[in-house]
């Protein structure tokens, strides 16, 4: 399970720095303390700033943002990915209980992407419970392993949430990679159980980040990968909105976010997984599903 599997590697991953500190430095237990957390927290903003690099190399035509404005929008990603992969997906059953799934109600069941869980959903289930709708989560694992290998579990979540609501259909959600496999789903099962698909980020032309992921999921999320070739000959045949992030981080060049047959819909200028905590992208979720 990937919030178990997270800890454990955040665990071995602080006493790697401890023990180089304690036994290679000769730090007092203080300062090794203080190194550790500087190294965690340092590895982690290479990584982001490995995402923006990407970003900026392969970036689509779009208005140019001020210095202030995207500085502001980089250290507001680079918190968002230290709050999701430090303490919300390792804690995931402190931040995101068990689904709220009463009968007589048309749920929405949101679809993480690459590399996370359910818990990243924690805050936006919130946003949405309170405007009056039923969410439904799920968590995909393993997760780096192909995107049609996941499929099944997304097929299973779908008539489990059906059969306990009493609903004939689902609205999906998904975010980045989310939205492939929720394509994927519709071309093997059909759209008799999904009355709308939203999708937040999704690579679905590829991404040139996924050149240097890990797992199969990631090869086939190359842009112009033999998945994603077979996947654009399956027209999705429900009312299906893409919303598209022309400043991405992840999902680059932006413009492969766009895809022929889908309601194009731009977001505001915001980090790949800061926008699962931005209250604009929650009000405009909330906004579309008001609409027939």
């Amino acid at each position: 399970m990937l919030p178990i599997s997270l800890l454990i590697w955040i665990a071995l991953e602080i006493s790697g720095y401890l023990y180089i500190g304690r036994h290679f430095m000769h730090l007092d237990w203080p300062l090794a303390i203080v190194g550790a957390i500087n190294c965690l927290l340092g590895l982690r903003f290479w990584m982001n700033a490995t995402t923006w690099t990407f970003g900026m190399a392969f970036a689509s035509p779009a208005p140019r943002l001020g210095f202030a404005k995207r500085l502001a929008i980089m250290v507001g990603e680079y918190l968002a990915f230290l709050l999701t992969f430090l303490l919300v997906i390792p804690f995931e059953r402190l931040w995101m209980p068990a689904d709220r799934l009463p009968a007589g109600s048309r749920p929405i069941l949101l679809v993480h992407g690459y590399g996370c869980s359910r818990g990243i959903w924690w805050l936006l289930r919130r946003r949405l419970e309170a405007a009056g709708h039923t969410v439904a989560s799920v968590s995909l694992i393993p997760p780096y392993t192909s995107l049609g290998k996941l499929v099944p579990q997304l097929n299973q979540r779908i008539e489990e949430v059906c059969a306990i609501t009493g609903s004939k259909q689902v609205t999906l959600i998904a975010h980045s990679m989310g939205g492939l496999i929720c394509r994927s789903y519709l071309a093997r099962h059909g759209s008799d159980r999904v009355d709308r698909l939203l999708t937040l980020a999704t690579p679905h032309q590829g991404s040139a980040l996924a050149r240097i992921g890990i797992g199969k999921n990631a090869r086939e999320m190359q842009p112009g990968s033999l998945w994603l070739r077979d996947m654009a000959s399956e027209a999705v045949t429900i009312p299906f909105i893409s919303l598209r992030n022309p400043y991405d981080n992840y999902a680059m060049p932006q413009d492969n976010q766009r895809l022929p047959g889908a309601r194009d819909v731009e977001l505001p200028p915001v980090g790949h997984i800061a926008m699962l905590y931005d209250r604009s992208i929650a009000d405009l979720l909330i906004e579309l599903l008001k609409q027939k």
